[in-house]
């Protein structure tokens, strides 16, 4: 048996009712499928038996790629990289559906890679089922005005609607984990907001919360200098905090700090 290595943040989900869960969200027949970090390959035998139409497997560990390809049959395509080094975009010609318990110690990386990387309004995948600890899914889910609310909620809700599918305790993992996971789904928006560089949206909100008890005062003045019209034109009052403005605010001002660099 190949041993999980914790600097990879493997924890290799095994408890059947879970994984009969996730399959089971959406009709893969004859669909296009991604699996991020597929590790033994409890997950992928049972996508398997819903007949997609083709399936990548895109798994670091080079220790799993004879366990996968023993398995493996004329529909797989096994990728042997790293899932952050690899343009998604170029994945394949198909859209694709996306499972994966994701590495806890990346997820957010790659949760937020996806996002800043969607090209206009072109995405190529039409599901993510994904694998948080619980801890950090309650932060993608989180609404303004909530203890959890930041810059991870502000980047999902800009082009991803996401719901909550069930959490997940420790042993349904080997190993276990010491913390709760949950179920993620997202669907690509119809129409979001217009943003020339995402990477602008995600250096204000990380600005913005900083020092989320604080005062909007000091990082507005941090990106936005003395202009204060701005902050007038948005209605803001900077003696509120970073949580208490909403997605839309958020998104605008994003909008005029990308209008000053330009």
């Amino acid at each position: 048996m190949i041993k999980a290595k914790k600097s990879l943040g493997q924890n290799f989900l095994i408890d059947q009712n879970v994984i009969d869960k996730i399959i089971n969200l959406i009709d893969i027949k004859n669909k296009s499928i991604l699996e991020v970090g597929p590790g033994t390959g409890n997950l992928t035998k049972n996508i398997l038996k819903k007949k997609p139409k083709k399936i990548l497997l895109v798994e670091k560990d080079s220790r799993f790629l004879e366990l996968l390809n023993k398995d493996s049959n004329s529909i797989i395509k096994i990728i042997n990289q790293d899932i952050l080094k690899i343009d998604e975009n170029e994945l394949d010609d198909d859209i694709l559906t996306v499972f994966g318990n994701l590495p806890y110690n990346i997820s957010t990386e790659i949760l937020c890679k996806w996002i800043l990387n969607i090209n206009d309004k072109k995405f190529w995948f039409n599901y993510l089922v994904l694998m948080f600890q619980k801890e950090v899914a309650d932060r993608l889910l989180a609404k303004f005005n909530t203890k959890n609310y930041g810059r991870l909620s502000i980047l999902t809700n800009w082009k991803l609607k996401v719901e909550k599918i069930c959490d997940v305790k420790p042993s349904s993992f080997s190993p276990k984990p010491k913390v709760d996971s949950s179920i993620l789904l997202f669907q690509p928006k119809s129409d979001f907001f217009f943003l020339k560089n995402g990477k602008n949206l995600e250096k204000l909100t990380r600005v913005f919360f900083m020092h989320r008890r604080k005062m909007l005062k000091k990082p507005y003045k941090i990106l936005f200098h003395d202009n204060f019209e701005i902050a007038n034109k948005l209605r803001i009052d900077l003696n509120l905090r970073p949580q208490n403005l909403n997605f839309e605010v958020y998104y605008n001002l994003a909008k005029e700090y990308e209008n000053l660099r330009s």
